[in-house]
């Protein structure tokens, strides 16, 4: 387990007097020392965020093959209360992850019952992976409508495990605020083409800055 302690902040800075904890897990392929996770997690660290990143067993044990969902979402619990002690009881609680990371954040708010955690204010999905790719009829939704908190959803437009437009209109009538954001030409890594125009370090930065303006007022 790693930890990002928030960057000092003015009274002005930050979320506001508002501390958050955002408990972030990484995708099937790469650990939480995964170029990317590290970005993200140094990232919104810098804009005023306690990140605390973790592997799940498989990858502690060097396995290539995923555990099974249950396997994986007890170690994410297990993972949110060893980052609760590591901050105070005023920080905003927040999960997400990176694809797969991210789907059993979403399980876990799904389900969210564990008052020994603590509340659960919001939940961030960094390439949310709707489907497999090729395979557009094998949605992973079902549990999408048990979420009572707020989810944010950053989604490249060349994402092969799913598009913005395919997650629009499973979004729409669910009964949770979710708030869709576009990485214009971005794949499930958010990566741009060279041809983009575009530079790789101000994508991600336009992400991290809308995913720390988002939990600001959730916060």
């Amino acid at each position: 387990m790693t930890h990002y302690p928030a960057a000092e902040r003015s009274s002005t800075g930050g979320l506001h007097g508002a501390p958050a904890l955002l408990v972030l897990a990484h995708g099937a392929g790469a650990g939480q020392r995964h170029p990317f996770m590290v970005r993200v997690a140094r990232g919104l660290a810098e804009r005023g965020i306690d990140v605390v990143t973790f592997d799940f067993p498989y990858m502690q044990h060097k396995r290539k093959v995923p555990d099974k969902a249950p396997v994986l979402e007890a170690a994410f619990r297990e993972a949110i209360a060893e980052a609760r002690a590591l901050v105070t009881d005023r920080h905003a609680l927040f999960i997400g992850g990176k694809s797969m990371g991210g789907r059993i954040a979403t399980h876990l708010a799904a389900g969210w019952t564990d008052l020994t955690i603590g509340a659960l204010r919001g939940v961030i999905a960094l390439g949310y992976p709707l489907h497999p790719p090729g395979k557009p009829d094998q949605l992973r939704i079902a549990h999408l409508p048990s979420i009572r908190v707020p989810m944010l959803i950053v989604q490249g437009e060349r994402d092969a495990f799913g598009t913005p437009q395919e997650l629009e209109p499973i979004i729409e009538p669910l009964p949770s605020r979710v708030t869709l954001h576009r990485v214009a030409g971005g794949d499930h890594s958010l990566a741009v083409p060279k041809s983009s125009g575009m530079r790789q370090d101000q994508v991600y930065d336009n992400v991290l800055d809308t995913i720390a303006s988002w939990m600001t007022p959730v916060a």
